[in-house]
């Protein structure tokens, strides 16, 4: 079995790769593991949308895989999802694609620029309806997220992004990496782990070490189905 995971740094998933047998380094951003009679490729993107479908995109060219995981951290907009908590993404979109009309945002449906169906869309929103089949991610809340350029941190971003999209985490990588498993028909999961609430920015609160522990701990469940 192959499988493709992809992070958007090392230090998501460091405790992870730990357990791997290293074999060998592809390129700069993608390392080839064993684990479990499985062959696990490891693809750092960097942070941000663009990075990860473009070497993702370049992957894929090359590469068939039999599953694909997207792991890392996320910001939550509620307070039903505890810091640390281990989520199941279903659900995501890039609600900065359209234009501003005053006070208002068109999206590129409104635009009449996309159709709200058009393959990958379902309704403006990107829905995985070829998931991992896991008794673990099933265990796991399902929850809708966005993909931004900018991590909201004003009351009045977080009010507007709120009413408009209503998601319960946001990232900087998910929706591309839904773009590309949709387009190449490969089964995947998006699973993050809540780092922080997105609210007014205060680093201090954030619970980065304890978000990457738990996202490691239930990944390597997966991984031993």
């Amino acid at each position: 079995m192959k499988i493709l995971i992809v992070s958007a740094t090392t230090l998501e998933i460091k405790p992870l790769l730990k357990h791997f047998n290293f074999i060998e380094r592809i390129n700069a951003q993608m390392n080839r593991y064993t684990f479990n009679k499985m062959q696990i490729d490891v693809l750092t993107t960097g942070v941000g949308m663009v990075p990860t479908a473009y070497l993702m995109g370049k992957v894929l060219a090359k590469n068939h895989y039999d599953a694909a995981f997207n792991l890392g951290i996320a910001g939550s907009f509620v307070r039903d999802l505890e810091l640390g908590e281990v989520v199941h993404i279903t659900h995501d979109q890039f609600p900065e694609l359209g234009a501003e009309q005053g006070e208002y945002f068109l999206s590129l449906i409104d635009l009449k620029l996309l159709e709200e169906n058009y393959f990958p869309y379902k309704d403006g929103q990107m829905v995985n309806e070829l998931p991992i089949k896991s008794k673990t991610i099933n265990q796991l809340k399902t929850v809708r997220s966005i993909t931004v350029n900018r991590v909201h941190t004003t009351n009045k971003s977080i009010e507007k992004i709120r009413k408009r999209c209503n998601p319960a985490t946001e990232s900087m990588e998910g929706a591309a990496f839904f773009f590309s498993c949709f387009a190449e028909d490969i089964p995947c999961a998006q699973i993050r782990a809540v780092s922080n609430y997105v609210e007014q920015n205060d680093t201090d609160r954030w619970s980065i070490p304890l978000a990457i522990e738990n996202l490691n701990k239930v990944i390597m469940k997966v991984l031993h189905e």
